[in-house]
């Protein structure tokens, strides 16, 4: 070493030694930290990919509260739904039995009607006090909204689910192609010109009528609707024409007129209904006489078209808001979003317009166990809320089940990706970081030695001054 205004040599020691002990600084700050990535200089598009899974976990991890929240919630309502079936099995029995009239006492009646009434109370206050986190679930609060719903044409309308945009509707256009018919059988030759027995049956049941030479059609009509309720079968006289008709519409329904003796042309033995077709948005829907049913992904809907509606025309309404939506995604979008209607199950809710509602069959009202003509309705209502109970319970299970439960599934699958991904990315491997770290050790400590070195050698020059 002759020259040393400038030590080379310490100045390279010095870059090696700074570059070592940065080396070291970084293994000792991972190491500590646990992470790869502490700043964005340690890796930027490693950063940029982290941070996007950061995000994606944590929507994911919300979107599993949600979905077990919403769980929750509609386990809640199955609770209610289902002590509510236990009450209308009761009521079932109690109606049962106050029809054998005839082994009843006018008291054991009245007990009866009582323990009615208590079933009614406590349905209504089921249906009232069911609630999650004081949100009431079974009195209608997380029903659906609609409008321009024209009951002249459309019936009974039950929205049971529907992806309505946010500030915004779906709109619901019902088209009946064909109208529903009854089963039909006429008779045109007049009064019976001798003895007749006819067998009348439909989907009720069946009965024989007898009637005499000479009987006009109308009497045979007054006859026939006379023993309705036992066979389903109606008859009407239009001129000199005797028609036969099922109560009913639809292609389950029939009407058969038998001759047991005597002439009676009639111009079919039998004959049977037919179901309405429809659409529902341009797409076929599933109808059942005039009871129709349309489900796609956007809507699910079920109404009675009205008789008055029954023929070909168009008829339009909207679904405005309502039901219970979840968000069931990592993004607030309409896709991830699910819906599903709760309607109200009480006592006034319970049945259709049609037949009337449960609350009937209280004290005083039409169809209550002391009014022995009531019964058979009253039977028909409690079949019909039992059949509504049963399918809300149902549509509950089933959205609990499948969307929820596998929507939890799933996100619970791309949770532990996105965790993963974003470990490898940002996550510090010890066992490759501490080898990082024993060797910056090593390497910083020479290079101390080195630099300790190197700036002690210009003093050779002193040995070329003293000789």
């Amino acid at each position: 070493m002759s020259r040393i205004n400038t030590n080379v040599s310490s100045l390279i020691a010095q870059r090696v030694l700074r570059k070592n002990n940065d080396s070291l600084n970084t293994s000792l700050e991972r190491l500590s930290t646990g992470l790869k990535i502490n700043k964005g200089a340690d890796n930027p598009a490693g950063l940029i990919a982290s941070e996007n899974l950061r995000s994606e976990k944590a929507g994911l991890t919300q979107a599993i509260d949600n979905a077990e929240r919403a769980s929750n919630i509609v386990g809640t309502a199955e609770g209610g739904l289902s002590e509510i079936s236990s009450l209308l099995n009761e009521l079932q029995a109690l109606v049962g039995q106050a029809a054998n009239s005839g082994g009843l006492s006018a008291e054991e009646v009245a007990a009866n009607q009582l323990q009615v009434d208590s079933i009614l109370g406590t349905i209504n206050r089921i249906a009232q006090g069911t609630a999650f986190q004081g949100k009431k679930l079974l009195n209608g609060n997380y029903a659906y909204t609609t409008s321009s719903i024209n009951p002249a044409e459309l019936n009974n309308v039950r929205i049971n689910a529907a992806r309505v945009p946010d500030g915004g509707s779906v709109n619901v256009v019902v088209q009946v192609v064909t109208s529903a018919q009854t089963g039909t059988i006429t008779y045109a030759s007049g009064a019976l010109t001798d003895n007749v027995t006819l067998e009348i049956a439909g989907n009720t049941g069946t009965e024989q009528l007898s009637f005499g030479s000479g009987t006009a059609i109308a009497d045979i009509a007054t006859a026939v609707n006379g023993v309705t309720t036992a066979t389903g079968v109606s008859a009407s006289v239009s001129g000199t024409v005797l028609r036969f008709d099922s109560v009913e519409f639809g292609a389950s329904q029939y009407v058969s007129v038998t001759r047991l003796a005597g002439t009676f042309n009639t111009s079919a033995a039998k004959d049977t209904g037919r179901d309405a077709v429809v659409l529902v948005n341009g797409a076929a829907a599933q109808a059942s006489g005039l009871a129709v049913s349309y489900r796609n992904s956007n809507v699910d809907i079920e109404f009675d078209i009205d008789t008055a509606f029954n023929d070909a025309g168009t008829s339009t309404f909207q679904v405005t808001g309502g039901g219970a939506t979840f968000a069931l995604g990592s993004k607030v979008t309409e896709a991830d979003k699910a819906s599903i209607g709760i309607t109200s199950v009480t006592t006034g809710s319970l049945g259709d317009e049609n037949i009337g509602f449960l609350s009937s069959l209280a004290s005083g009202q039409t169809n209550n166990l002391s009014n022995a003509n009531g019964l058979t309705n009253a039977q028909k209502i409690i079949d019909k809320a039992i059949k509504q109970v049963s399918q809300l319970r149902g549509r509950l299970g089933s959205f609990q089940k499948f969307t929820v439960g596998s929507t939890i599934n799933s996100l619970g699958v791309a949770l532990e990706n996105a965790s993963a991904a974003e470990s490898a990315i940002r996550d510090t491997d010890f066992a490759a970081e501490t080898a990082n770290l024993t060797r910056s050790q090593i390497l910083a400590s020479a290079a101390t030695t080195v630099l300790a070195q190197a700036n002690a050698s210009p003093q050779a020059a002193l040995s070329l001054l003293r000789g």
